[in-house]
């Protein structure tokens, strides 16, 4: 995995940060 650890939990946040975009 990236240095960032992206989780499944971070994708959806930002899922839920770009539909209130």
């Amino acid at each position: 995995m990236n240095k960032k650890g992206f989780t499944l939990i971070e994708l959806l946040l930002v899922l839920v940060v770009l539909a209130f975009l």
